[in-house]
């Protein structure tokens, strides 16, 4: 769990702390992973890097075995919680899908800005932060997991993520670290 390095043009990659997932039951105090995640954009926005928020607003088509229920969210369901911003500068991604690359624009403006490392945080740490950081990872950038700024609405999942997935697909550390490789 060492993070050796940050590329001369990181961004930070926010995975879905909105209303309607932020609300919801999870491994980790969700507080404590906004809490980190808005000190990793503060510190990403006083170095002039990018900071990106992602925020879902629908699921993917298709059949599956545990549907996300519950009939048609709250109007704010899909907010990006007002501490994290979005602020001036940031890039604000919707998706449909789990990762925040597929059918959408993230790999094309993070290319123009130069981008070659994301560091990611969020919720969920096996869906939607796994299936970015693969995807990431696809597509040739360094990648880096805040693991005290991601958790998940299961334990185990998010354990599997950290221990077992998160260490083939780039570099793992604490907030504090990250934020200490910004200089």
């Amino acid at each position: 769990m060492t993070a050796t390095t940050l590329d001369p043009r990181t961004a930070l990659v926010v995975i879905d702390l909105q209303k309607g997932i932020v609300g919801r039951e999870t491994a980790h105090p969700a507080a404590g992973i906004v809490a980190n995640s808005v000190a990793l954009a503060d510190a990403f926005r006083a170095k002039g890097l990018p900071v990106v928020l992602v925020h879902v607003v629908d699921g993917a088509p298709g059949r599956n075995e545990t549907p996300m229920g519950g009939g048609r969210p709250p109007a704010d369901w899909a907010e990006i919680v007002p501490e994290l911003g979005p602020r001036d500068g940031d890039i604000v991604v919707t998706k449909r899908t789990w990762g925040a690359f597929h059918g959408t624009d993230l790999d094309l403006r993070l290319r123009r800005g130069g981008v070659t490392q994301i560091v990611l945080a969020g919720i969920a740490t096996s869906i939607g932060v796994e299936s970015s950081a693969r995807a990431a990872h696809e597509h040739g950038y360094n990648v880096t997991i805040a693991t005290d700024a991601v958790t998940d609405m299961d334990a185990d999942a998010h354990r599997n993520s950290v221990e077992k997935i998160f260490p083939r697909l780039g570099e793992t550390d604490t907030t504090e670290a990250i934020v200490a490789l910004l200089g």
